[in-house]
């Protein structure tokens, strides 16, 4: 109907009003774009970052277009061993270009000693490696969505309330053994203590694996995912869809365990970030 209406006037005007007319509209300028991106002035290592841009503009950072919801907002992490500074380079549709440097703070990493660790999940059997090798890959994928939505816009809680036993980025010995960097908090509860999801998201993974043991993986968009383990039951399965708060598991000490406990890890798709530093539920 609009363009009906704009046919019938123009159809009205003198022959020479028309061209005058276009000419006027192609010359106006489209709109501006400058001073699009909002990011926080720094960020610590391990840390999310939530930014916002120009609905109709592109995101890119670390050499990935990052998904842009919209309201404009975009997120993306901040590794454990990242130093110095992030670019984020703002693409909008008039050609404008906006870069911005987001500072990333060092942190101080303690050295964790974790005895009594069942010796099969520390140096594992040849006749499981292979196994080993098919759940990590399993896992990788469950981290390869980026679906436009955005749980994560809503804050995380903790999936459930304990003594703090392990944290992030702490270096590894087990046994006497070293080994890779603490990828998560680990939260010592009862056995049977129920787990709740920390924000809302589709279930990518929901199984039994050798050294996470039972484990649930929640895609919460644009790339960020929770991963809890070591449960001793499993209350959801792959392509469930959960709430805030809602019960995904029961806590237990399966896989590479010494006693009942919750790890709650946090990924934006294959990089590791610290959930303390997200979590808004103390």
């Amino acid at each position: 109907m609009y363009m009906t209406a704009i046919r019938r006037m123009t159809e009205r005007l003198p022959g020479t009003v028309l061209p005058i007319l276009l000419a006027w509209l192609v010359s106006q300028p489209g709109p501006s774009w400058a001073g699009t991106l909002t990011l926080p002035a720094r960020i610590p290592q391990g840390g999310l970052v939530i930014g916002h841009a120009e609905p109709a503009c592109q995101v890119w950072t670390a050499g990935r277009r990052l998904r842009v919801g919209a309201d404009g907002i975009f997120a993306f992490g901040i590794g454990r061993d990242t130093t110095g500074s992030i670019t984020v380079q703002v693409r909008c549709p008039d050609g404008h270009v906006e870069r911005s440097s987001l500072a990333v703070d060092p942190r101080k990493w303690p050295i964790e000693r974790v005895r009594g660790v069942p010796p099969r999940t520390v140096n594992p059997p040849p006749a499981v490696l292979q196994r080993i090798a098919l759940e990590r890959a399993w896992v990788r994928q469950a981290r390869t969505r980026n679906d436009p939505r955005e749980d994560f816009e809503r804050g995380f809680t903790w999936p459930v309330h304990g003594r703090i036993s392990g944290r992030f980025g702490s270096q590894r010995i087990y046994n006497g053994t070293p080994r890779a960097p603490h990828s998560g908090v680990d939260i010592a509860v009862p056995r049977g203590t129920p787990v709740h999801a920390p924000a809302g998201g589709i279930v990518t993974l929901a199984r039994d694996l050798y050294l996470s043991g039972n484990t649930v993986i929640i895609d919460h968009g644009a790339g960020i995912s929770s991963v809890l383990l070591h449960m001793s039951k499993l209350k959801v399965h792959p392509g469930q869809y959960v709430r805030q708060g809602q019960v995904v598991g029961l806590a237990g000490m399966t896989g590479r365990a010494t006693g009942p406990h919750v790890h709650w890890g946090m990924n934006w798709f294959g990089v590791r970030m610290d959930p303390v530093r997200t979590c808004t539920g103390a």
